[in-house]
């Protein structure tokens, strides 16, 4: 079994920071990609951001110069830091990786349970 567990979310001012973090445990071989998704009330699922095993970032536009992914691959965990929060970040943030459980079998896509994030004016 593999499981991813948010940590991290809570309420805060607009103009503050969070840091979340996610750890993934269980029969992990290896973890490719890892990122964080948000989904907002009645909105579609979104992408905030993606790390690469190497080190290799992605951002959506509207976090870019605020939000910061890392990970430290020893402890199999990614987090990722948020400043500079705006009430249009508030979502429930999904922690997400794509896991190889062996070196034969193919990665597969995992996610967390989820953890509510709400920025007040």
């Amino acid at each position: 079994q593999v499981q991813l567990v948010e940590s991290g979310g809570g309420l805060v001012q607009a103009g503050g920071s969070l840091r979340l973090s996610c750890a993934a445990s269980g029969s992990i071989f290896i973890i490719t990609k890892m990122g964080w998704y948000r989904q907002a009330p009645g909105k579609q699922r979104e992408l905030v951001a993606s790390i690469t095993s190497g080190g290799t970032t992605n951002y959506v536009d509207s976090v870019k110069g605020r939000f910061t992914i890392s990970r430290d691959n020893a402890k199999n965990t990614v987090y990722l830091q948020m400043d500079s929060l705006k009430p249009e970040d508030t979502a429930v943030y999904y922690c997400n990786a794509d896991i190889q459980k062996t070196l034969i079998l193919p990665p597969r896509t995992y996610w967390g349970p989820g953890t509510q994030v709400t920025v007040s004016s």
